[in-house]
């Protein structure tokens, strides 16, 4: 009888790209799939404590889907620290001048808050039109 329990190493995980088509798709259920896969749930090898995921591409961000009312109701706020260094931004407005950090932001909402976390959403490639410099990893459409 084996008693030991199978970890997989670093060098033992497979690493494969995957591409998604953001267009019409709305940008919660986006989000949860793609930290799904960054997190490498999908795989038989999970373990939480192991970046096991895979690297994914995102396409056309900008032209994601959203309710009209989160378009003006949802804000991004951050201060810098400094007296009056609060700043405030609706969703229609980061939609409009940085449509890849709208879908960043979700998906980082999603991931563990840890070292492992930065590292996973390190695999995350978000663009904003149809193009992307990855075609020699030869990603794969996401099901």
């Amino acid at each position: 009888m084996n008693t030991k329990t199978y970890t997989a190493r670093e060098s033992e995980i497979d690493r494969r790209w995957f591409v998604v088509d953001a267009t019409g798709q709305t940008l919660g259920r986006l989000a949860s799939r793609i930290a799904r896969v960054l997190e490498g749930k999908h795989k038989p090898s999970y373990a939480p404590n192991l970046d096991s995921g895979d690297f994914v591409v995102v396409l056309n961000a900008s032209r994601i889907s959203v309710s009209s009312d989160k378009l003006e109701s949802k804000l991004y706020i951050r201060h810098s620290g400094y007296p009056a260094g609060y700043r405030e931004e609706t969703l229609g407005h980061l939609l409009e001048r940085r449509p890849e950090e709208v879908i960043r932001r979700a998906v980082k909402g999603m991931l563990p808050r840890t070292k492992l976390g930065v590292q996973q959403l390190r695999k995350l490639k978000v663009y904003p039109g149809s193009d992307h410099p990855h075609q020699a990893q030869r990603p794969e459409p996401l099901a």
